[in-house]
């Protein structure tokens, strides 16, 4: 991250992604050193791609580690998603993830032999205030809903500043608030092509896609936790909610529920693009599909 602001705007790699961050008014050295310490505390914590993160502890043994502040929220958030997609979405996906060869290393070279699915939280998992106690190791993956919390965490930061109107962009992960922007849903074969476009004014939207974060035939990053598989059957979504932890948990979700399902679960209003070219959206959702 830059050390200090760049007028308005401020763009930066974090958690192996990148940010752009909007603001109509300056944003301070201070502001900007206060975003770059919080996201780098939440990376040492939560990222299964380092030796030296609070998480990867739980891979290399099982124990009790106390995981700090956004624990609570975030296996709370889980715990949800995981109950309305029949445990299909789970923080426990990352030992399913590095048999397919997305590891620490990005080996990229899937194991040869049967795939299994995550283990039941609460046959190997208790999380007690924020110490997470585990009877077996287990690799922890926050993929599903992690980025979208720290975008949450980083629009907090700006807001406490005094910013109120703003655009915070990780990769597709976006909180906005302020004027309307019209943001486009990226075509999940045609990066250069929409297929509809969404006007956000207060709130959050999130995408995910089975085109990004490819490496091989049919190998990706979102896995059915139950069996293990990269989903076949849907290839990209989009959700809007009031926060962008629960858009982006949402926008996972959608690859395993239904967008009215979860419309009444979560207030997160979706849209998803099955293989076959089908388009399903939930009763509410804003947006305006062009086919």
């Amino acid at each position: 991250m830059p050390a200090e602001p760049a007028g308005s705007a401020i763009g930066f790699e974090a958690i192996g992604t990148r940010w752009q961050i909007d603001s109509a008014a300056p944003i301070s050295a201070d502001l900007v050193a206060a975003i770059d310490a919080r996201i780098g505390v939440f990376d040492q914590t939560w990222s299964r791609f380092r030796e030296d993160s609070v998480v990867s502890a739980f891979a290399r043994a099982a124990g009790s580690v106390d995981l700090g502040e956004d624990a609570p929220a975030l296996f709370a958030l889980y715990s949800r998603l995981g109950g309305a997609t029949s445990g299909a979405v789970s923080p426990l996906v990352g030992d399913a993830l590095e048999r397919l060869g997305y590891d620490a290393s990005y080996s990229l070279v899937p194991e040869r032999g049967p795939r299994r699915g995550a283990p039941a939280w609460a046959d190997i998992a208790v999380l007690d205030g924020t110490t997470l106690t585990t009877t077996v190791p287990v690799t922890i993956d926050i993929g599903a809903a992690g980025k979208g919390y720290l975008v949450d965490v980083v629009a907090a930061l700006l807001t406490t500043a005094g910013h109120t109107t703003f655009t915070v962009d990780a990769s597709g992960d976006i909180a906005h608030r302020g004027a309307p922007i019209r943001v486009a849903l990226e075509h999940p074969y045609d990066p250069a092509r929409a297929v509809g476009v969404v006007t956000l004014t207060e709130g959050s939207l999130c995408a995910s896609a089975t085109n990004r974060r490819t490496w091989g035939d049919g190998l990706h990053h979102v896995i059915d936790g139950r069996t293990g598989e990269p989903v076949d059957q849907v290839v990209a979504t989009w959700a809007l909610a009031d926060d962008t932890a629960t858009a982006d948990g949402v926008a996972t979700a959608l690859f395993f529920a239904a967008p009215a399902a979860l419309a009444s679960e979560f207030g997160a209003e979706g849209v998803r693009i099955f293989s076959d070219g089908r388009i399903e959206r939930s009763p509410g959702f804003p947006g305006e599909l062009f086919r």
